[in-house]
């Protein structure tokens, strides 16, 4: 049953107790969907894709951050990407949203913190977008910021997160390897009653169907009842929402970043968008009452640049048919599901405000589970 038993093996060979926050899906065997994770196994596997954390944990109540996301190196502002949102359950405060549905663009870095933090992090993408050579004559920014309310374990009242961390985060940004758990926009959350936070995954499709890749990263903060890779973990560990002596809400929020390099206009990445809540319900997310999600997809082809200024009425671009759209809406939905799961074997145990705790997955509980739930029932 592809690697599960092999892994449990060698896990109890080395002696490992809990190892909460030991690493990845992958690295416990599990591998979901069909299609191929790229090199890293992430939003950077997208060419000039760069994440930045700014990770604030300080004294009892402070379990708070940043992290921002850059579609790729140079002046968004006036190459700006062709992008979309599209709202899961809109009990949010997402900065930013009109003028993307109303352009179809981007102009700045994606920025997720947490609720109260949304316009210190406004005021810090439109310093860093005026400071930038070629802006100085720029008279209106679109910052875009996304949060999760981490209020759980983080004194959110005492706004925490001020201008300097937010760029701190977006000018520490570089590709590569992709911290994930509690850390970033991701250090005080919460996911299916368990400690959440960021994770990330990708696939890259084959080179028949394009091969293009996708990369999404998630800030996860939300409930309903777990299943992985099909099993369902949140029944067998008696841990889920609307239990009556466990969780009596499954509120929260989610924020999910797609970026793929296909070249896609703002009509298909709202497709895609739609496409990554398919990836959380199959996580067992419900999208609560309560609960503020929001999937913003973005094109990094570099042909389909939306210029802030040019001489000429007019601006080509490339665009992807829709009949091949739909390999992309399954790398999308496999990378979304890959990502929140990551988020969560990634997270560690943290004690945050008023001494709240919120426990780490079991991960060794949880192997034995899927272990249990022969390969032909997990999909």
């Amino acid at each position: 049953m592809k690697k599960f038993a092999l892994v449990i093996l060698l896990l109890l060979l080395a002696g490992t107790s809990g190892f909460a926050g030991s690493g990845r899906a992958r690295d416990c065997g599990i591998e979901i969907g069909v299609l191929k994770p790229g090199k890293l196994n992430a939003i950077t596997d997208v060419s000039g894709v760069r994440v930045g954390h700014t990770t604030l944990v300080s004294g009892e109540d402070i379990r708070t951050g940043v992290t921002a996301i850059l579609p790729y190196t140079g002046n968004i502002y006036q190459m700006k990407v062709p992008a979309a949102i599209h709202i899961g359950n809109g009990f949010g405060k997402l900065a930013g949203y009109s003028q993307v549905k109303e352009l179809g663009n981007l102009e700045t870095p994606i920025v997720l913190t947490n609720t109260l933090s949304v316009p210190a992090a406004s005021e810090a993408l439109i310093t860093y977008t005026l400071s930038m050579k070629g802006n100085e004559n720029v008279r209106s920014v679109n910052p875009l910021v996304g949060e999760t309310n981490d209020s759980w374990l983080n004194d959110i009242r005492g706004r925490h997160v001020r201008e300097e961390h937010v760029l701190s985060a977006i000018r520490n940004a570089k590709g590569g390897k992709v911290r994930e758990g509690n850390v970033g926009a991701g250090t005080g959350t919460i996911c299916f009653g368990y400690k959440g936070g960021i994770g990330t995954a990708s696939r890259v499709l084959p080179a028949s169907l394009g091969g293009y890749t996708v990369g999404v990263l998630v800030q996860t903060n939300f409930g309903g009842v777990l299943q992985i890779d099909g099993v369902p973990v949140g029944e067998e560990l008696g841990s889920y929402s609307f239990r009556s002596d466990i969780m009596n809400s499954a509120d929260g929020s989610c924020m999910i970043v797609v970026i793929a390099d296909a070249p896609l206009c703002a009509r298909n990445l709202e497709r895609v968008a739609k496409r990554a809540m398919m990836g959380l319900a199959r996580t067992g997310g419900i999208a609560s009452n309560g609960s503020g999600d929001y999937v913003i997809a973005l094109s990094t082809a570099a042909e389909n640049f939306v210029p802030h200024s040019d001489e000429g009425t007019i601006y080509a671009s490339k665009v992807l048919r829709n009949d091949d759209m739909s390999a992309i809406f399954l790398a999308t939905i496999e990378a979304t599901e890959e990502a929140i799961v990551n988020s969560l074997f990634a997270a560690e145990t943290m004690t945050g405000r008023e001494g709240h705790v919120v426990e780490a997955l079991p991960l060794e509980r949880v192997l034995e589970i899927m272990k249990k739930y022969p390969a032909g029932t997990q999909k």
